[in-house]
């Protein structure tokens, strides 16, 4: 009886490792020369925080470090947005399975390309645009717009705006 109870236990324990490896992976964000991809899968809301629109902070993150990280190597690229995939499947079951690839295409010159990457978006309301480039101002190379993608949606409710920008510190010298 002691050895099968401890046998159950040991399988229990290979059990929970491997839906945590798994809830990991899913929740992982790649990025390659090409662009980045990831997939949250989880619950949408705890305790009224928007956590599965967490992962565009994390996607934005992601995005700008790896073409910060691309510049540096001058491997110059920006996002090309009319290729941005975004979708959220089984919203309002409570474990949505949010996919986010976000492309990159080459520039020409390192002054064509873009060192950082945000949004601005959530569920069902209409996004803060004018505030969020209010805030972007402070880091955002004089003398340059951000480029802004056009409102991407999904059926099931989620809205974001996808915007780069030339980074004043990495790209201090394109001034």
């Amino acid at each position: 009886m002691y050895l099968i109870s401890l046998f159950c236990i040991s399988c229990y324990k290979q059990k929970k490792k491997s839906i945590e490896i798994q809830t990991q992976k899913e929740n992982e964000i790649e990025c390659t020369e090409n662009g980045c991809s990831g997939t949250y899968t989880g619950a949408e809301f705890i305790n009224g925080n928007d956590i599965a629109h967490q992962f565009s902070n994390k996607m934005s993150q992601a995005v700008g470090n790896k073409l910060k990280e691309l510049y540096h190597d001058n491997k110059y690229k920006k996002v090309d947005f009319s290729s941005i995939k975004m979708t959220t499947k089984a919203m309002g079951s409570g474990k949505v399975i949010y996919y986010l690839f976000i492309p990159f295409s080459s520039v020409e010159s390192k002054c064509d390309g873009y060192t950082s990457f945000d949004h601005v978006g959530g569920w069902n309301h209409t996004p803060a645009l004018n505030r969020r480039k209010k805030e972007l101002e402070s880091v955002t190379m004089e003398g340059h717009n951000l480029d802004i993608s056009e409102i991407k949606k999904t059926p099931e409710g989620l809205q974001e705006y996808w915007i780069q920008l030339k980074n004043k510190k990495t790209q201090s010298d394109c001034e």
